[in-house]
């Protein structure tokens, strides 16, 4: 074959030009005109002709006329220079495109900010031992910290300690930052030593989700071809939570560019079962969460991301609003999805990362400004609350906790309102935007074939998604993002009737609607199943219920969560790490 023979990779990309890679048009055509140029012992380029693309219309179910094949073929043979010349520039991850998704775009504008929570800490005390101290939630360390019963340094120093001990179980850690964490341990103490109080993060121990960029130490994205990835920079998310006086002791694993709990290195292990993994692609501040070895951890939600592995790690999870985070120095998988959100052991913990994080910023043009006015004793029973009927009816392994979840609500004097999603517009077709952007995001690394490096190959990973994603036609990403419009409009109009919507966490559809739509949601556990049949075995398989919000309604649902907490044990519960 001469050496010159038609490149695959750019005849693909100009069939996706013209609209026609989202059949089997470009794929039958090109091998039309590789057979040609296996056949051809000159070295210029084979021309496509009228010939090759009538046959390929026969083949692949289209049907033109010869003037669209004239010009067609003008195209695909005279367009490629320009194609090239784009994949010639340099376009890292952070690149944004030239537009912006805004889901407020049909729904309510987002409150006016009305500053930091008020917010006072709990009255405590130290308990007897390290092992309770580890699992107390943020709300509880805070208080400790605030009066000096425990230091940031004591603090940092059992978290090290606890992820050093139970690393090995769990591989959860892909990067220590002790040099760094001792440093603000000590800044931390002496602050408060002078008076100097940040805030109900000051000397909180944390642990980022290894998506997330902190200058001098690796960035990795949980994926091989990232292994020594260095970035010279750190991510908003961690500036503000440096700021707020949080203390960041290690970057935790994620599933290879965040998807599924494999990564690089080890799978992540599951606390409750450490023969299961702790789904992804949070993993890491799922396990390290659970097992008490950090106070809290950030993660980020594309499409499950936070729910999936709070879940099965039974800790509470928070995705917040789009655009109430900014994402800048995380990693994009998509562009009008990605969302960073905190892991902890409570609700109310997650109100208090979030409000530490939440604002515009300039490097992250979705950011908005949106009021938090987040009151953690306030009266639920004010609240309009619906649940997703037709949902709970369903069978499901976690129906009857869910309907036990409804009924403590009930005992707290709310009144629950039967509720169903808008169906009217399919929201699975419109899933495949995300698989497109992220195509885009990661093309450099798919036709380097760098994406042969990753662990998973299967149907259900990234490299494939990479692959079959080329053959999105441009003209229908453009009709599937217009639906998503439809899809907003109707949820807005369906959330427009209540200020929170109970659902099951993975039954309805209502993961995959709210994610399309940016609404918020906290995902909380209420429920450890036996593992096992006479229920002889400390494993525990986690269950948990989810609370969604109205767009930037974000207080509400956290405090929903929080009166539900409030009146259950589930997230004081610890796993066996057995």
């Amino acid at each position: 074959m001469p050496s010159s023979f038609l490149d695959r990779r750019r005849f693909m990309a100009y069939c996706s030009s013209l609209g026609l890679s989202g059949t089997l048009f470009p794929g039958v055509l090109y091998a039309e005109t590789e057979q040609v140029a296996e056949q051809t012992d000159d070295d210029e380029p084979p021309q496509i002709t009228v010939e090759h693309i009538e046959k390929a219309e026969a083949l692949a179910g289209l049907s033109f006329n010869e003037m669209e094949r004239e010009m067609m073929v003008d195209d695909l043979n005279d367009r490629l220079e320009g194609f090239e010349a784009i994949r010639d520039l340099e376009m890292p991850n952070e690149v944004l495109p030239a537009f912006v998704f805004q889901p407020q775009m049909v729904g309510p504008a987002p409150p006016p900010d009305d500053g930091p929570l008020d917010w006072s800490p709990p009255a405590v005390t130290r308990p007897a031992s390290d092992e309770d101290l580890a699992y107390l939630p943020v709300t509880h360390l805070s208080a400790l910290i605030r009066t000096g019963e425990v230091t940031a340094t004591e603090l940092t120093e059992l978290y090290l300690r606890r992820l050093k001990r139970y690393d090995d179980k769990l591989n959860a850690v892909i990067t220590y930052t002790e040099d760094r964490a001792r440093a603000q341990a000590a800044a931390a103490d002496e602050e408060l030593a002078n008076g100097i109080y940040r805030g109900p993060l000051h000397g909180i121990p944390w642990g980022a989700k290894d998506l997330l960029a902190v200058e001098g130490y690796p960035t990795t994205w949980g994926a091989e071809p990232y292994r020594e990835q260095t970035i010279d920079y750190t991510a908003a998310a961690v500036r503000k939570l440096d700021d707020a006086g949080a203390i960041l002791i290690a970057k935790l694993s994620l599933g290879a560019l965040a998807w599924g709990d494999v990564w690089f290195d080890a799978r992540t292990n599951n606390p409750w079962n450490l023969d299961q993994g702790a789904s992804g692609s949070s993993a890491g501040p799922g396990a390290a969460v659970a097992a008490g070895l950090v106070g809290f951890a950030m993660g980020s939600e594309t499409l499950g991301s936070i729910v999936s592995p709070s879940t099965r790690n039974g800790v509470t999870g928070f995705r917040p609003s789009f655009g109430t985070v900014s994402r800048d120095g995380a990693m994009v998988l998509s562009w009008s999805m990605d969302k960073l959100g905190p892991m902890a052991r409570a609700a109310e913990d997650c109100a208090l990362v979030h409000d530490a994080l939440r604002g515009t910023d300039p490097a992250d043009p979705a950011t908005v400004d949106a009021g938090f006015p987040f009151t953690p004793a306030s009266d639920v029973t004010t609240l309009r609350v619906g649940y997703l009927q037709q949902s709970f009816e369903a069978e499901y392994g976690n129906a009857a906790a869910d309907a036990e979840t409804l009924d403590v609500l009930r005992d707290l004097g709310v009144e629950l309102h039967p509720m169903a999603l808008p169906d009217d517009v399919p929201a699975g077709p419109i899933v495949a935007t995300l698989w497109t952007e992220a195509a885009a995001t990661f093309d450099d690394l798919t036709r380097s074939r760098g994406i042969d490096a990753m662990v998973r190959q299967t149907r259900d990973a990234w490299p494939h998604v990479f692959r079959a994603a080329r053959f999105m036609p441009a003209v229908e990403f453009i009709q599937l993002n217009r639906a998503r419009t439809l899809l907003m409009e109707q949820m807005r109009e369906t959330m427009a009737a209540v200020d929170v919507l109970v659902s099951p966490s993975f039954v309805g559809g209502a993961l995959q609607v709210t994610n399309l739509t940016g609404h918020p949601c906290v995902c909380v556990p209420n429920a450890f199943h036996p593992v096992d049949a006479n229920g002889n075995s400390p494993r525990r398989s986690p269950g948990s219920i989810t609370f969604i919000g109205q767009l930037y309604g974000d207080a509400a649902v956290l405090q929903l969560a929080r009166a539900y907490q409030a009146a259950t044990d589930f997230h004081t519960r610890r796993p066996p790490l057995v």
